[in-house]
């Protein structure tokens, strides 16, 4: 996605930043001190900015509803994970951006270490089981999404997937499977797997994926190859699938999704993210559309709506078609330990970028 500000446009991209990534799982660490959550519940006002690499169209709905309840002005800077944090690390203390929210994880955890989130409101960590936040609580998990394998139905029965993600990297995958490599979708789950396997066992794994799978640009184009013919099997996110049966169903028509369960490495869930600016310029209400958005009217529009994407927070449901979060049987990872770094090293190593 292209940054639609033009003030925003003119300004480099730091393309070495280091980034961070998160996962699913409930972490042992303290939490970390919030700040008070006295300005989430006051009457709020004025004007906010959201720099948004999450699905348009979703946060879209959060701040229609946001302004409907409290009158707030939200103007929305659609960029992708990286450009946007990126972009607040160049900006540094001169950001316009109140808010920032993401896709997955990888993009908070470098504004995170950059030093420029304000603590979370404590009223909003608490709407936010701890699995789906990172201990620091810098920012907040919002929403998220499980990895899964589609699968051509017409080519493979369930017995004959693999029983790990790591089975992949085998022989008799060769050819058979898609991803895309470059997407940070992907890379949060190799960063999933560093953690869980260790970097030689990953290292071993993206050498045989290299031998064995085929590239495509985007999950979407990926699970539409499987839906072709053209692969047998794509390594991709779960919403996908859904969103397209919940249309025309044409791209998914011939597939099917497997979860890997067992805190398999392929059954990891990775956090979208949201986090208030230190240099906010209206703290109250940033803070207050955060609360607003883990909240549980901003989780049902994740329940209600046609992103596909699991609620998380305020014991809200997560869309009915899907498979429950409890089923899942996700990884426990600790979101601070992820290593994006080593990530980009062990897939460049491998030819994967």
């Amino acid at each position: 996605m292209k940054i639609r500000n033009s003030a925003l446009a003119g300004i480099a991209l730091a393309a070495t930043a280091a980034l961070g990534l998160t996962a699913c799982g409930g972490s042992t660490s303290p939490a970390a001190t919030t700040a008070p959550s006295a300005s989430a519940d006051a009457k709020v006002s004025g004007e906010i900015t959201v720099y948004n690499a999450q699905h348009e169209s979703l946060t879209k709905e959060w701040i229609d509803a946001f302004t409907a309840e409290t009158g707030v002005k939200v103007t929305m800077r659609q960029g992708s994970d990286t450009e946007l944090s990126n972009q607040i690390v160049q900006e540094g203390a001169a950001s316009p951006a109140d808010v920032f929210l993401t896709e997955n994880s990888p993009a908070m955890a470098q504004v995170e270490n950059a030093g420029l989130f304000a603590d979370v409101d404590a009223a909003t960590v608490e709407q936010v089981p701890e699995e789906y936040r990172p201990s620091t609580n810098k920012w907040t998990g919002i929403a998220a999404r499980s990895t899964v394998l589609v699968y051509d139905k017409a080519k493979l029965t369930e017995d004959q997937l693999p029983k790990s993600m790591l089975d992949l990297a085998n022989p008799e995958w060769k050819g058979k499977w898609a991803a895309s490599p470059s997407g940070a979708d992907f890379q949060a789950i190799v960063a999933a797997l560093v953690e869980l396997k260790g970097e030689a066992a990953a290292d071993e794994w993206l050498t045989g994926m290299k031998e064995n799978f085929k590239a495509y640009k985007g999950n979407s184009t990926a699970m539409k190859a499987v839906n072709a013919g053209e692969v047998d099997a794509a390594l991709i996110y779960h919403y996908y699938y859904y969103g397209d049966q919940a249309k025309t169903g044409e791209n998914s028509k011939n597939v099917t999704p497997y979860y890997f369960k067992n805190q398999d490495p392929g059954a990891f869930v990775s956090v979208s993210g949201g986090g208030v600016l230190k240099t906010a310029k209206n703290a109250a209400a940033a803070q207050a559309f955060l609360k607003f958005v883990t909240g549980k009217k901003g989780q049902e529009v994740l329940q209600k709506g046609t992103s596909f994407e699991y609620a998380i927070a305020s014991d809200v449901p997560a869309n009915e078609k899907l498979v429950p979060l409890a089923d899942l049987q996700a990884p426990t990872v600790d979101p601070a330990k992820l290593n994006s770094t080593k990530v980009t090293e062990l897939m460049t190593k491998a030819g994967l970028l």
